[in-house]
């Protein structure tokens, strides 16, 4: 779609020409020039016009040869064209016109105000056609928008009663064992697992509220002085399960200079729990999570890796979006509903900081950086 409007004058005469340009000339109106027929065709393969005005004898080819071949060009059959003509107007004449597809004709000598106000209607109706192009397409984006989010929303919803109807299963198991007790019953161990499993649809229920918290600006973070190096071993207790579970290696390596935050403790114990765990969950058993901590100017570094199974790189830039998990052919797909990072992403720059992807490869793991400021030193 072009944001210009052009006409196309047509006259074997430069003088013919120079006028037409003069009466027609606006601010917001381009006019293209040609001298005879095959100069007029070459124009519209780069050009879309509004309307073609063609002097109907010309050497070579007329006035009506050029209309009844731009008429079989899907390029320019869509032209409207006003014939000016020096000639008679009887109604044979004028019907040949109109048989190659003429819209109306302007005998000269033409008059100033005939042309303008014919010519203008065309203006005005490819600025229409522009219009109704370009809310056609808003349209057809909005209705592929909503297509996506539905099918976004339909996934979540099943991956949703994926995720409670495991723990509620293992919940009504242990119950049931607990009502009826049998011989050699674990009772810790079925303790246990129902403490795991509420744990699990407790986390899941208190993400959905943190997001719809942020969304609708009713999270509000209580912010400490607090050294870093104070609260890293409460947010990686969070991802412990899931580390000891797979048998993960975590490497921790955080500098001798404490490094002060101002923070919401909790919210920060729920970033790096959160990119930690991931990092768990999207790497095969046995692997190595390490997570590393420095100072840099005014701000803090906080980096997590793992040699787990990657991002692809077509999914690389929508990890931060909600609902969105990663599956990269290689058979693991985490659990969850897909909104920790970007509840991380939103927690993060609720504190004015900022969480990337640094690098990530199928196969060969995934960086993950938080940058957050220093606290200021009263």
């Amino acid at each position: 779609m072009t944001d210009t409007v052009k006409f196309l004058l047509v006259d074997d005469l430069e003088e013919n020409l120079l006028a037409l340009e003069a009466l027609l000339a606006r601010e917001d109106l381009e006019l293209h020039k040609a001298h005879s027929g095959e100069e007029a065709l070459e124009l519209m393969l780069g050009n879309e016009y509004a309307l073609a005005l063609l002097d109907v004898q010309m050497p070579g080819m007329d006035g009506f040869e050029l209309a009844e071949i731009m008429r079989a060009n899907e390029r320019s059959r869509h032209i409207p064209i006003i014939f000016l003509t020096a000639g008679s107007g009887d109604a044979a004449r004028k019907f040949r016109g109109y048989e190659a597809g003429a819209v109306d004709f302007i005998q000269k000598p033409i008059e100033a105000d005939i042309l303008r106000s014919k010519s203008s209607v065309f203006f005005d109706m490819f600025i229409q056609r522009q219009q109704i192009i370009l809310q056609r397409d808003e349209l057809a984006n909005l209705t592929k928008a909503l297509q996506a989010a539905d099918q976004q929303k339909n996934r979540f919803l099943g991956v949703l009663a994926h995720e409670l109807r495991n723990p509620l299963a293992v919940l009504a198991a242990g119950l049931n064992f607990l009502e009826r007790p049998r011989e050699g019953l674990d009772r810790e161990t079925v303790h246990k697992s129902i403490r795991q499993h509420l744990g699990h649809m407790t986390r899941l229920v208190d993400d959905l509220l943190d997001i719809n918290r942020i969304e609708h600006g009713k999270i509000s973070l209580r912010k400490e002085k607090l050294f870093l190096g104070d609260l890293m071993p409460q947010a990686l207790e969070i991802a412990g399960p899931s580390i000891e579970a797979r048998g993960h290696e975590l490497l921790v390596d955080l500098p001798e200079d404490p490094i002060m935050l101002d923070v919401d403790p909790a919210r920060f114990i729920q970033i790096v729990g959160n990119i930690v765990g991931n990092a768990a969950r999207y790497t095969p058993n046995g692997g190595r999570i390490a997570v590393t901590a420095a100072k840099l100017n005014d701000r803090a570094t906080l980096t997590v890796s793992d040699n787990g199974v990657g991002i692809p790189t077509e999914r690389q830039t929508l990890i931060f979006e909600m609902f969105e998990q990663s599956d990269n052919g290689l058979g693991i797909v985490s659990d969850g509903l897909g909104i920790g990072l970007a509840l991380v992403k939103q927690l993060v720059e609720l504190h004015s900081g900022e969480i990337r992807l640094v690098k990530s490869a199928p196969g060969e793991g995934s960086t993950f950086e938080v940058w957050l400021p220093l606290a200021q030193l009263e």
